[in-house]
């Protein structure tokens, strides 16, 4: 079995939790984040930031039995200054609606993520440069060394003046980046019409660090 199904048999057999955090995956590598796309059902998951479209948020939910011992059904009682806060509450409405009315949604987004890809991996190639493009769905990292990144031991091993002279290259053509080579990069929807725009601003910065 893979990571994930290790760790779902793992928490059956010891009567465990599985708890995902898709702050960062949540519906942005799927509709159902990491754990529609790979089939692993979790007992609680966290959500945020994207789930509000981009309005601060958290959101937690989980099995109907977890979920019913929470105050007011239950006795576990949680609250916080903004909890139920209604812009939030609307921003997220309106978010998963919009998600919820575009069943080709993820098509666009897998399409645009792949093209990236494509792109970004051959320009590497084309400079000589020791790298890999790394992406599930609309989330994707250029990382700067010879192996694939697979472990914290593989991240740390990472070129990180080769990247900072790629952010650079793509912040002064007008492309902001996040400015870590451990994170990565989201694809929107909105993307969609500047996506070549983009991909050449990316594939510069790469010979910018070569």
């Amino acid at each position: 079995p893979g990571f994930l199904e290790g760790l779902r048999s793992l928490t059956n057999d010891h009567g465990a939790l599985l708890i995902f955090d898709e702050v960062m995956t949540g519906f942005r590598v799927g509709p159902q984040g990491a754990q529609g796309r790979y089939g692993i059902t979790p007992d609680l998951t966290t959500l945020g930031k994207i789930v509000a479209g981009g309005t601060p948020a958290a959101v937690y939910g989980g099995r109907r039995d977890l979920m019913s011992q929470m105050a007011p059904s239950g006795p576990i009682y949680q609250a916080g200054t903004l909890a139920g806060n209604p812009i939030t509450v609307a921003a997220g409405l309106v978010t998963l609606r919009r998600i919820a009315s575009d069943p080709a949604l993820y098509d666009r987004l897998e399409a645009s993520g792949a093209e990236l890809e494509t792109r970004l991996a051959a320009a590497l190639s084309r400079h000589g440069i020791d790298g890999t493009v790394q992406r599930v769905g609309a989330m994707l990292t250029v990382f700067f060394g010879p192996t694939t990144v697979r472990s914290w031991d593989d991240a740390v091993t990472l070129d990180r003046d080769r990247f900072a002279r790629f952010f650079n290259g793509a912040l002064s053509r007008g492309v902001l980046l996040p400015p870590s080579p451990f994170e990565a990069m989201f694809l929107m929807d909105a993307h969609t019409d500047v996506l070549e725009t983009a991909a050449s601003v990316l594939e510069s910065a790469i010979g910018d660090a070569a």
